[in-house]
């Protein structure tokens, strides 16, 4: 069962099948996928939210759909992974997200993706303590978005994502957070 979060504008809910049609939508939006190696044709978009809703049975963790509660309009995920490859900070875990494009420049990403940062840091068992974030070294949008939710550049695990051989984008860059670090902005927040 996965659990419920929901913020000032946002659910983040279980998936449903319905979710399946306009998350291929936005998988196969040349806006949205700009950062990424290449567009999802919908059976690969169909086979992510399966992967996504078998990973939350696994862990009891990982990507909400999220839902707009003003118009109850899916607009794409926010949440937790645990990545499978190797690099020099993993194991960890992700903070992410991928909204489709009439979405942006609203906010939503680092409304959820804090939300989802106190889930992680109050129910998951971390490793080293802290949540990363990566993207390409070109992706300024989602670099802002970890900026807003406090994260903080870690210049020494730049990486070449392992996954994307040969891909132009393939240098990535890793922001990241601690427990402690998250707890002294959640503690500031109060004192304000």
């Amino acid at each position: 069962m996965t659990p419920e979060i929901r913020t000032e504008r946002l659910l983040l809910r279980g998936w449903r099948e319905a979710d399946k049609v306009p998350f291929a939508v936005l998988n196969a939006d040349p806006e949205v996928m700009r950062h990424f190696p290449s567009m999802l044709a919908r059976e690969q978009s169909d086979a992510m939210v399966d992967r996504i809703t078998d990973g939350w049975e696994q862990r009891g963790f990982g990507l909400w759909a999220a839902e707009r509660l003003d118009t109850q309009q899916f607009i794409g995920f926010i949440g937790l992974s645990a990545p499978v490859w190797e690099a020099s900070f993993t194991p960890c875990v992700e903070v992410g997200w991928r909204l489709a494009h009439q979405h942006w420049g609203h906010g939503f990403a680092p409304e959820g993706a804090a939300a989802a940062l106190r889930f992680g840091f109050e129910h998951v068992a971390l490793p080293h303590d802290e949540i990363v974030s990566f993207t390409t070294t070109l992706n300024m949008k989602s670099q802002r978005v970890m900026q807003k939710i406090g994260m903080r550049l870690d210049p020494a695990r730049e990486f070449e994502h392992p996954m994307t051989p040969g891909w132009a984008e393939q240098r990535h860059v890793v922001y990241c957070l601690t427990r402690d670090e998250w707890q002294a902005t959640q503690q500031a927040g109060v004192a304000r």
